[in-house]
């Protein structure tokens, strides 16, 4: 590993544990709740104890007057709800463009499974080579994803984290297989700091409980979008999952370094 690589990885993370903050939505859904005023979601999310968000390049201007010091990945690829095939990710950037923008990291997104996975796997194939040469970081965000894929299978999920290393990333996100015995499947087939995916919105202690189950899986952390993002009070959610991923809370606990009572 070279020295910016470190460095850079030092950037999007606390101790090796991760806590990304992806707000790449607009692209694929639009100026939804959360990204409107996108500045203070990020300055919420960022003082609740984000190590790093995530945008499309073009957003950049907007991120870094409001990230309070954390890291800053951009997304080098995409789709849209309202087009053709949502899985039909297309290239967005390019890892010299995302250095030009700020970025600390890139990500990229992979359905393994789907009709796209050949060339999704050729463009993450590129773009870690050029970010090799960088010594610029990659997040994979490897999905277990296709016809007849099961999403949540720790057998097709550890594929897809296996595939992430194999072609040179150097962190890998997926799906979540329900539970942490189960998710020990998924992060024993890497050597790669593995983070889940948020999934859908549901209570703050749906969320908490699914990040102390993954943590317990050996997970690194967690890449959550809306369930943060969308949140009503976005600082004390991202507080409340950081206490789970950096200080190894129970769920109580994060729940109350929240600030979510429950009644």
């Amino acid at each position: 590993m070279t020295a910016g690589l470190s460095a850079r990885l030092d950037r999007i993370s606390t101790n090796d544990r991760y806590l990304i903050v992806p707000m790449d939505h607009g692209l694929t859904m639009g100026a939804v709740d959360g990204l409107v005023d996108i500045e203070s979601t990020i300055d919420g999310v960022t003082s609740g104890g984000a190590d790093a968000v995530l945008t499309q390049r073009g957003i950049a201007p907007r991120v870094h007057e409001h990230k309070n010091d954390a890291g800053y990945i951009v997304h080098l690829n995409g789709s849209t709800t309202i087009g053709p095939d949502e899985s039909d990710k297309r290239v967005t950037g390019t890892a010299e463009d995302a250095v030009r923008a700020g970025a600390d990291a890139v990500s990229f997104h992979i359905n393994v499974g789907s009709d796209h996975e050949p060339d999704q796997i050729e463009e993450l194939a590129e773009l870690t080579a050029d970010a090799e040469r960088l010594g610029l970081p990659v997040l994979a965000m490897a999905y277990a994803r296709g016809p007849g894929v099961d999403e949540t299978d720790p057998e097709a999920l550890g594929h897809a984290v296996r595939l992430a290393e194999e072609v040179g990333a150097d962190v890998v996100k997926t799906g979540y297989s329900g539970d942490g015995d189960s998710f020990e499947r998924v992060t024993e087939s890497t050597r790669l700091p593995v983070v889940i995916a948020g999934g859908s919105k549901g209570t703050d202690r749906d969320t908490v409980e699914m990040v102390r189950g993954a943590m317990d899986g050996d997970a690194a952390g967690v890449s959550m979008g809306r369930s943060i993002f969308q949140h009503e009070d976005p600082e004390g959610i991202a507080r409340a999952v950081s206490a789970v991923v950096h200080e190894d809370a129970s769920v109580e606990e994060a729940l109350a370094a929240g600030g979510f009572v429950e009644a």
